[in-house]
């Protein structure tokens, strides 16, 4: 196994980028400055050209707050990022600052207690979400501490800086685009009036994506664009980077009264509207600086966008498409597994060589368009990071023993996957088959759900952890997350998970939820096993309306893992009947060895 490198033998830039920052604030009056990992469209993924805080910190995970002081400079990472961030942080003089739970704000609060009356916090305001600005706002007032949203310090100290993203807009088309744009437009326009709001302002990526029917590929593994909406009850002003949207495309949606603007002028619509009229805003999905651009002589109400929550409920056409997908996806499975089990042993293969192999299987089938995110293959105590990545100076090889854990997904025209799969590599320990088959348990015991109608979703999060717990073990992510149509692999607003970060998370039927528990021994393995779940209806009675999961992911889960003394006769049904449906559904597109792979693969299994 390579290991990561070691901090002496690493040349960092970024203690000579903090002298650049730290200089800056001096210039500007500053005392702190916050680097969010955020974008003005407050994304997950980010574009290069708002990836500040990888810039200056080193730390390439997905989420972390980075605070620089005079004399400090602090990364505040949750547990999925610990030894991530230990690694990557060790050779930049940067302190990790570990978040223990679910508060994600715990760099406010360190900031109040940091930080002296009459001394001034600065950040971008364009990338700041609003919600966080009240919370921040709030906190340095009480000590007597200014903060200041008006600079965008990086631009000046980063020579380099990513230009804006100038791919293609195009339009995801019918059979796939099941819902047209002007019935989108006219269901957000009837949730205006019913808020009586006469504009309505939306700035995420993929609520202007599902809302107008378009797609791009501004942001790594998700297909959308960078972009702002302006709607109002009979147009749409559409603000992307010149020369993005094709000129056949600007002639079809200027038929369905949607017409483009420049990207940099978002901010000066919103500066123009109408005294006396009414905005509607998501404050959760909007930043601090576009909010400030509101004239106070216009009516703000705040609410969820109507697209998050009607994006998330999947159309029964939709539904059906993505169960093709779901069919694509498990043959590219098939045919990679086969590959990886007749090769082990016989040729060197690395972390790396496992995306690789991966991702061409996908591509071999109809509609993909590309990975969902950047695929997690982690060998033995790599495992153990849940969003560990693969580097060309860091990865290890797969040999010897232990467990293999491939976290990878897709994006098809017709569906979005998101899977994880644990594998045995040579001999697997005792130990290793306790972890797994908990995690197997909790996995099952989720997928067999019943519940009410408008249950909230983290009130499910119990049902996959009850297993693991009753050992005294724990994970540090959530159950599940949302999965979009063609769309953000992680998507709102349900969440599986024990904090609960919309108001609007209860289960309805068309969503699709992830199924992820895990188990992660630093430095030794982990284990996560992951299927993609529909909500459908259940059970009708004098008590309401029910619904349970349809399990949409198809693949085997490795019998050869399964400690079965602990497996109870009715989740070792489940299991039997779960492997006879894949290998049903999955048999006609496969053949040859991936074929044998799988009818041996999906062999029932008894105590």
């Amino acid at each position: 196994m390579n290991s990561p490198l070691s901090p002496a033998a690493v040349t960092s830039p970024i203690p000579a980028r903090l002298v650049q920052l730290r200089a800056a604030m001096q210039t500007a009056g500053l005392d702190a400055y916050i680097i969010p990992s955020a974008d003005p469209h407050l994304s997950e993924y980010l574009p290069g050209h708002w990836q500040g805080r990888e810039h200056f910190s080193g730390f390439t995970g997905s989420v972390g707050t980075l605070i620089v002081t005079a004399d400090f400079a602090g990364l505040w990472v949750d547990s999925r990022y610990w030894s991530q961030a230990e690694q990557e942080l060790a050779p930049t003089g940067i302190q990790m600052m570990k978040i223990a739970s679910a508060a994600a704000t715990l760099h406010i609060d360190w900031l109040a207690a940091t930080m002296q009356a009459g001394q001034t916090v600065g950040v971008d305001g364009a990338v700041l979400g609003l919600a966080t600005a009240r919370l921040l706002e709030q906190a340095l007032q009480a000590n007597g501490t200014r903060l200041d949203t008006s600079k965008d310090l990086l631009q000046e100290i980063w020579p380099d800086r990513p230009a804006l993203p100038q791919a293609a807009i195009f339009e995801h088309l019918a059979p796939y685009a099941v819902v047209s744009r002007q019935d989108k437009l006219a269901l957000v326009r009837e949730q205006m009036r019913a808020k009586a709001a006469e504009w309505h302002f939306v700035s995420t990526v993929d609520d202007i994506a599902w809302t107008f029917n378009l797609r791009g590929s501004d942001v790594s593994y998700n297909p959308v664009f960078v972009g702002h909406a302006l709607i109002s009850q009979d147009s749409a002003a559409l603000f992307v980077s010149n020369g993005k949207v094709p000129a056949a495309l600007v002639e079809i949606l200027a038929k369905d009264g949607v017409y483009i603007a420049d990207y940099a002028k978002a901010s000066g619509a919103l500066a123009a509207l109408p005294a006396g009229s009414s905005l509607l805003i998501d404050p959760r999905r909007i930043t601090f600086g576009f909010r400030q651009s509101v004239p106070a002589s216009v009516k703000v109400i705040e609410a969820i966008n109507p697209s998050v929550f009607a994006k998330s409920r999947k159309t029964p056409q939709e539904a059906q498409f993505v169960r093709e997908a779901m069919e694509q996806d498990g043959a590219a499975l098939c045919d990679f597994f086969s590959w990886l089990e007749a090769s082990l042993g016989k040729e060197r293969i690395t972390e790396l060589t496992i995306d690789e192999q991966i991702t061409a299987a996908r591509a071999r089938q109809p509609h993909f368009v590309s990975a969902s995110f950047g695929t997690i293959a982690g060998f033995n105590g790599n495992g153990a990071m849940p969003h560990y990545r693969a580097l060309p100076e860091s990865h290890a090889v797969i040999e010897g023993n232990g467990l293999l854990l491939i976290d990878s997904g897709g994006q098809y025209l017709n569906g979005t996957t998101d899977i994880t799969r644990v594998v045995p590599v040579g001999i697997v320990s005792a130990e290793q088959k306790r972890d797994f088959t908990l995690v197997l348990k909790g996995m099952i015991n989720l997928s067999r759900a019943q519940f009410p109608r408008g249950t909230l979703s983290p009130m499910l999060d119990s049902l996959a952890r009850a297993p693991i717990w009753a050992e005294g073990i724990n994970y540090g992510h959530g159950t599940g997350h949302g999965v979009g149509y063609f769309l953000n692999v992680h998507e709102g607003p349900q969440s599986i998970s024990g904090a609960m970060p919309e108001p609007h998370t209860a289960m309805e039927a068309g969503m699709i939820t992830s199924n992820e528990p895990g188990i992660y021994r630093p430095g030794k393995w982990g284990v996560r096993i992951e299927n993609l779940m529909l909500n459908i209806t259940g059970h009708q009675g004098e008590f309401g309306e029910y619904l349970k999961f349809e399990t949409m992911t198809l693949c085997p889960i490795d019998t050869r893992c399964i400690d079965l003394s602990l497996m109870r006769d009715d989740e070792i049904d489940w299991l039997n009947a779960y492997h006879a449906t894949v290998l049903q559904r999955l048999s006609p597109r496969v053949s040859d060895a991936a074929k044998a792979w799988l009818e041996q693969r999906t062999q029932a299994i008894s105590q």
